[in-house]
């Protein structure tokens, strides 16, 4: 377990403390739980979308293709 420190203006830190407040967390936890929340929610797709992008042909097609460029090297970073 690591420990982070950082510095948050009055303000946002007494959002944090009533959300954590109101969900009976303390400080840390509402932090830590917050954060898995965005991150599965921004990084993962539902099971709708990634079924919209599974049946656009086009695309998957276009992603193995640049799949593949990137695992042989084959780009140029512009």
């Amino acid at each position: 377990m690591k420990t982070v420190t950082m510095r948050v203006d009055d303000t946002i830190y007494q959002m944090i403390k009533l959300a954590a407040d109101g969900q009976r967390r303390n400080i840390s936890n509402f932090i830590e739980f917050a954060t898995m929340q965005y991150l599965t929610s921004s990084q993962y797709v539902n099971d709708s979308e990634m079924n919209e992008i599974l049946n656009d042909k086009e695309l998957v097609k276009n992603l193995k293709l640049g799949l593949k460029e990137a695992k042989s090297g084959e780009y140029n970073i512009v």
